[in-house]
């Protein structure tokens, strides 16, 4: 199978091949697998992934036909990944995200979990992480996932103001998520995540203050969230260009965020990344950290994107034409970029500034380091163990910081 277009990979007897380049080392760094499920029971109006109703999709493809070429392309994975000098690598993280990956139900997860296991052995330890909606959830659900080996639960709760939910387009009720995120623990899940969005037109200090007592009442050990961003193409951003609803106010989102931080920090949760809160090292999500630390990992399914020592490639979007695709014997890409040595330097920049480990000074220029500690002067960022690290209101410019890092000359 091969990456069509692509200068980092070749084709070989029909099969994909990586560059021996970017096969150095695979296995040394943390490896991987994402799985992606196209499928929603409707379209919230903020969403610009790549999903599709059943609607939208008509006869063209469903859940059968996507788990077929899923196992396809799993195993695709390891045959291209076995060229390695140490052979196919040992997965550390599974992550299972969407569109809506509890509406295959436990029976339809536990079997995406037993496609990835008959391609890869998974490290002692792995974290296995299902994204779920709180309203195709149960105890039940809970019970099956837990049995089948999964170590981690993602809910999108969103707000727990009804008036927000509705804004959103977000189906659950108000208190569905905070109950799915109990029935999970009462199933054994030690970690449990609840995601926020904040700076929803219409929320109210008292609407952020009420998702925030109810997040801290689930007992969850993990918190992200993350400003409303308006996307072009959704259809809140038509009603924020017709007038129907106001864009978001950056100095609200600012004091919604620093709001956020100080209840989550008071009960024990602190921030790793920017968006993100954890109880401990433990409740860190360790397939994100692999993300911004520069791992490898396989993106399985439509759109996904993937990436391996430096060479990048994402997947064809539409359900349809991906599973046609593997059933012709190819692997489904849709495009694909080498990365430069500037580039793997911008994105580790990029990526590392967020955490609260912060960025290496080795890892700078001396322009960058130059503008680095200007900001150390402008309070944005603190000196910490080699390091440079947002402070509390650096974090509120984190973008900006950033910016003026990378694009230092």
């Amino acid at each position: 199978m091969s990456i069509p277009g692509s200068p980092a990979a070749a084709r070989d007897a029909g099969r994909f091949v990586l560059p021996s380049a970017a096969l150095e080392g695979v296995g040394e760094r943390p490896f991987g697998v994402y799985i992606h499920v196209p499928f929603c029971a409707t379209r919230c109006g903020y969403c610009d992934f790549n999903t599709y109703t059943a609607g939208e999709l008509g006869t063209s493809a469903s859940p059968a036909s996507w788990l077929e070429g899923l196992r396809r392309e799993l195993d695709a994975a390891a045959d291209v990944l076995a060229a390695a000098p140490g052979g196919s690598p040992r997965v550390d993280t599974v992550f299972v995200g969407g569109g809506t990956p509890s509406l295959l139900g436990g029976s339809g997860l536990t079997e995406v979990l037993d496609a990835v296991r008959g391609a890869f052995s998974l490290s002692d330890g792995a974290e296995v992480t299902t994204e779920s909606n709180p309203e195709s959830t149960s105890r039940q659900f809970f019970d099956e996932l837990r049995a089948a080996g999964y170590s981690r639960i993602s809910l999108g709760m969103q707000s727990a103001a009804e008036h927000v939910l509705r804004v959103l387009d977000r189906t659950h009720t108000p208190g569905r998520a905070v109950a799915a995120a109990r029935e999970a623990r009462a199933a054994g899940f030690e970690h449990v995540n609840l995601d926020l969005i904040y700076g929803t037109p219409g929320e109210r200090d008292v609407d952020l203050d009420a998702s925030l007592d109810a997040v801290l009442s689930a007992g969850v050990d993990h918190v992200s969230a993350y400003a409303l961003i308006v996307e072009d193409g959704t259809a809140m951003a038509r009603k924020v260009r017709r007038g129907e609803l106001p864009a978001p106010d950056d100095d609200v989102l600012a004091a919604r965020y620093e709001r956020i931080d100080r209840r989550l920090g008071d009960a024990g949760l602190h921030w790793y990344e920017v968006s993100n809160w954890a109880a401990g090292d433990d409740g860190r999500c360790r397939h994100n950290l692999g993300y911004w630390d520069g791992g490898d990992w396989w993106g399985a399914g439509p759109g996904a994107h993937s990436h391996v020592g430096g060479v990048r490639w994402w997947n064809v979007k539409h359900p349809a034409r991906y599973a046609e695709r593997l059933a012709d014997g190819d692997l489904p890409v849709g495009g694909s970029e080498e990365l430069a040595d500037a580039d793997v330097h911008l994105e580790r920049v990029m990526l590392t500034a967020r955490l609260r480990s912060g960025l290496a000074l080795g890892d700078l220029g001396e322009p960058e380091l130059s503008v680095g500690r200007r900001l150390v002067g402008d309070g944005l960022l603190v000196e910490r163990g080699g390091h440079l690290v947002l402070t509390d209101r650096g974090r509120l410019l984190a973008d900006a910081v950033v910016r003026d890092i990378v694009t230092a000359v």
